[in-house]
């Protein structure tokens, strides 16, 4: 089951693609993403969703996906390398 969730977080579900908007990008919200690839501790996940929501996403697959409590996050997660722009 952790192999699930481990593929889950790095590619996100390849039957529904996001489209990421630029102007989620904000400071805030790169600099957590920044912060958590680097560090490798993605305890501030509810924190990116919030900063990444403050700046217009309603995209229910990625801020449930930052948001749920039961998801393992590693250096790769989709929505983190999203929001670095390593698309």
């Amino acid at each position: 089951m952790a192999q699930v969730q481990l593929l889950r977080d790095i590619f996100g579900n390849p039957f529904r693609p996001v489209a990421f908007s630029s102007s989620w990008r904000t400071n805030t919200a790169v600099s957590l993403a920044r912060g958590m690839y680097e560090s490798r501790d993605f305890s501030a996940m509810p924190i990116l969703a919030d900063a990444i929501q403050d700046a217009g996403c309603d995209n229910d697959d990625i801020l449930i996906h930052c948001r749920d409590p039961k998801q393992i996050h590693v250096r790769g997660c989709w929505v983190v390398d999203l929001v670095l722009g390593k698309e």
